[in-house]
């Protein structure tokens, strides 16, 4: 794959997980402007995740299927016209479908770009490029919330809010012409057919859990919520009976347990699924603490996260060279190196409330995203090192979902856990709870991060 076809599957890969965290700055003013209530507004946030979350691996097998390149172009064009509906929204219930369907179409063309990526390249090519996706995708996750401070503070030609969705519109146009020219077609030698049972048993484990994580806090956690939890185990556990007996049969399910019996695989998104869960937990807490605790307004906020961007971005491209010398424990120190910058930024908050502003936040916030980018590439890269390039869909499918899963539920547990403290206990010791929680996730990963396999 050339340069610009690289360029082009990582600008396809950086456009979901903006729109994943842009949407965070810009709640206060779509509540203003729709008159929606907290529970429409956690829809907005979590209607778009857990739509993305439940399609993703059914992405990756039609693209195996019908080809990757044309799934990726028919993800881009919808998730444009898509985020020109969001734009474009009247009310409050019609941005909330929107955001349904632009998850929808953030699903079809995620998974084809590192299944492009796997089939593609190989060797050190491979690693540089799987390097610049995890670059890409934690730059991302923070870059959505500065970017979206900017836009809804600049207010461009009225728009407000709104730009945050616009925006995706000329990027996807271009995106679209230089994926037709650039992106090669690729797809499985023997591709299978979409496992329906499968699809269906997961999408309902998915939603079962998601939505009423996400909805509960601000619904009043009614009965549907807890019924809907308690359907989860059993959605679950007969997703893992079907797909288990398919595969002895001989079949493709959507989700091969014989593909989690890879060591890499399976031991790799027994870590992703903590760190993914504190990140998006931690961005999120963070963005409320900077904006409603210390008073920034949402260009600051964004500024005081550039110091996290650039140690990210520097981490992610230092991250094949440390890998070939130090392997493995390069995740390891990533972690103790992420826990000092969060400890660092605890004290930082608590003992300098309600007055640190974004140069003494810089050192902790830099500490955790030079941490951050130690892990999150190398791991990408671990766990799809062994997928055969004929299940390179389906492989990236089940990372992306669990991946994109836990985002999910970081935001819905850390911050409810945040949002639920804040009224009683203050935003200061709101803040530093939520922290210690991340840190026992941060914990849990370096003690994981032990049991990783060697790297080739």
């Amino acid at each position: 794959m050339s340069g610009a076809g690289l360029f082009t599957v990582l600008l396809g890969a950086a456009l979901p997980l903006i729109d994943f965290f842009i949407v965070n700055v810009a709640l206060p003013s779509i509540e203003h402007d729709l008159s929606a209530g907290p529970a429409l507004l956690e829809l907005v946030v979590g209607g778009y995740g857990v739509a993305y979350a439940v399609l993703l691996v059914l992405g990756g097998r039609v693209g195996d299927s019908l080809g990757r390149r044309r799934l990726f172009l028919v993800g881009m064009a919808a998730f444009g016209v898509t985020s020109l509906a969001c734009g474009l929204a009247p009310n409050a219930w019609s941005l909330v479908a929107a955001r349904i369907a632009q998850g929808a179409a953030s699903a079809l063309m995620l998974p084809q770009v590192l299944a492009t990526i796997q089939a593609t390249t190989e060797g050190p090519r491979r690693a540089r490029a799987m390097s610049l996706y995890g670059a890409t995708a934690g730059l991302s996750m923070v870059a959505g919330q500065i970017l979206g401070g900017v836009l809804v503070a600049a207010d461009l030609a009225g728009t407000g809010w709104r730009a945050v969705f616009l925006v995706n519109v000329p990027v996807v146009l271009l995106g679209l012409v230089l994926a037709v020219r650039a992106v090669p077609d690729t797809r499985a030698g023997r591709p299978a057919a979409v496992d329906v049972p499968g699809t269906l048993l997961l999408a309902l484990s998915l939603v079962s859990l998601l939505l009423p994580l996400t909805e509960g806090r601000a619904a009043g956690w009614p009965l549907w919520t807890w019924l809907s939890l308690a359907v989860f185990p059993v959605a679950a556990a007969a997703f893992y009976l079907v797909e288990r007996r398919a595969d002895r049969r001989g079949r493709t399910p959507l989700v091969p347990p014989s593909l989690l019996r890879l060591e890499s695989l399976r031991r790799g998104l027994a870590l992703l699924v903590p760190f993914s869960t504190g990140f998006s937990g931690f961005m999120f807490v963070l963005a409320v603490a900077l904006q409603q605790g210390l008073g920034m307004g949402p260009v600051t906020a964004g500024l005081t996260l550039v110091p996290m961007a650039l140690a990210f971005f520097a981490a992610s491209l230092a991250g094949p060279r440390l890998v070939t010398r130090f392997g493995r424990r390069v995740v390891t120190v990533g972690g103790i190196v992420q826990a000092a910058g969060i400890v660092l930024l605890l004290a930082t908050l608590y003992y300098g409330w309600p007055d640190p502003g974004p140069g003494a936040l810089a050192p902790g916030v830099f500490l955790a995203g030079l941490g951050q980018g130690l892990q999150l590439p190398v791991l990408m890269r671990l766990m799809l090192s062994d997928v055969p390039a004929d299940r390179a869909g389906v492989g990236s499918g089940v990372m992306i979902t669990a991946q994109q899963s836990a985002l999910a539920l970081g935001v819905a547990t850390l911050g409810s856990l945040f949002l639920a403290l804040a009224p009683t206990a203050g935003l200061r010791d709101a803040v530093a709870t939520t922290l210690l929680v991340q840190l026992g996730l941060i914990a849990l990963t370096v003690l994981l991060s032990l049991r990783l396999p060697r790297m080739r």
